[in-house]
């Protein structure tokens, strides 16, 4: 019988691979740091990471070996510094998203996906066609750059050909492109699990008429009954059961992609479920809230931290070291 040229411990059963698809969110994405940090505490270190949208730029932060960086970067975000990044287009988009790509190419070493110790890749989106386009090839930033380019926001760019935007459009949380990347196992977070129903409240206008406006109606029904309008009761009344004003075309705008990202995900995610969902309550912060970072950072990490249980259930996590 001949001696086979390797340790017989190589051929024991490998250990799965842990893919994790961070989703797209926008502002709410800054939530994939704590959920990094806590599953790192954890002792979960994925074998694939992919990501969609926001999730792709931090996903690419974390396998270029930036993640720590880039997070202390995000929390100094003041509303004045979103403002200074925004470099305003005349169309394609509100935003061109230069100022920001070129500051995070400043800060961060771009490499090739192909260079990168552990597998990454973005979502994006054909405008031309609606195809979904899973970038692995070349240059990591510039396929975030694609991932990011959220339709009447972020102008879209042309990448190998075809002109591209967010990826969140057509696979808001990538389970599949994990699974494609060879994950066994895959975590999925979702970052807009808890708006639908919600995002009305924190987004548009109230629909009852605030209460300073009482007072004054009460107010003014008063006079007009003393001095005698009787007449004029019924158009004050009428005022003030009106709707509230229609909101802006940015809150209308956002509120759609908020709407339309929920039902893609839980389409997508019924019809290919990961082992496990991550789904931080984030609905009281809106797209563009870029400066609310730590609230973001701290509901990832809590998220994270409560499915830590069942994750060492599921043996993802090593198990906890006892006492020396």
């Amino acid at each position: 019988m001949t001696t086979p040229p390797y340790p017989a411990t190589a051929a024991r059963r490998r250990e799965p691979v842990i893919g994790l698809a961070l989703g797209s969110g926008s502002a709410r994405g800054w939530a994939h740091f704590g959920v990094l940090r806590a599953l790192t505490r954890c002792g979960i270190r994925p074998g694939v990471v992919c990501g969609a949208s926001i999730g792709a730029l931090v996903g690419a932060a974390h396998v270029l070996g930036m993640g720590d960086r880039f997070e202390h970067w995000v929390l100094g975000l003041s509303r004045r510094d979103v403002m200074s990044f925004m470099d305003f287009s005349s169309g394609g988009g509100l935003l061109k998203g230069e100022k920001l790509m070129r500051f995070f190419r400043s800060q961060f070493t771009d490499r090739d996906f192909e260079s990168l110790q552990t597998p990454f890749a973005a979502v994006a989106t054909a405008l031309h066609t609606g195809e979904e386009v899973w970038l692995r090839e070349g240059s990591v930033v510039e396929a975030v750059r694609a991932s990011i380019a959220l339709p009447g926001l972020f102008t879209p760019v042309w990448h190998g050909g075809r002109l591209l935007v967010d990826g969140g459009l057509v696979n808001p949380v990538p389970v599949s492109l994990a699974r494609a990347l060879g994950a066994d196992i895959v975590i999925a977070v979702d970052l807009n699990a808890d708006l639908l129903g919600r995002h009305l409240r924190h987004g548009l206008p109230e629909v009852s008429p605030p209460p300073a406006a009482e007072p004054s109606i009460g107010w003014l029904q008063n006079l007009q009954r003393n001095l005698g309008w009787r007449k004029d009761e019924a158009a004050v009344a009428a005022a003030a059961a009106a709707p509230p004003p229609i909101p802006s075309v940015l809150e209308v705008m956002t509120s759609g992609i908020q709407i339309m990202q929920v039902r893609i995900t839980r389409s997508r995610m019924s019809g290919d479920p990961p082992e496990f969902t991550i789904a931080p309550r984030l609905s009281q912060l809106s797209l563009l809230d870029f400066h609310r970072a730590q609230e973001a950072i701290a509901a990832g990490e809590q998220a994270a931290q409560e499915s830590v249980g069942l994750l060492r259930e599921l043996g993802l996590c090593p198990p906890a070291a006892g006492p020396a």
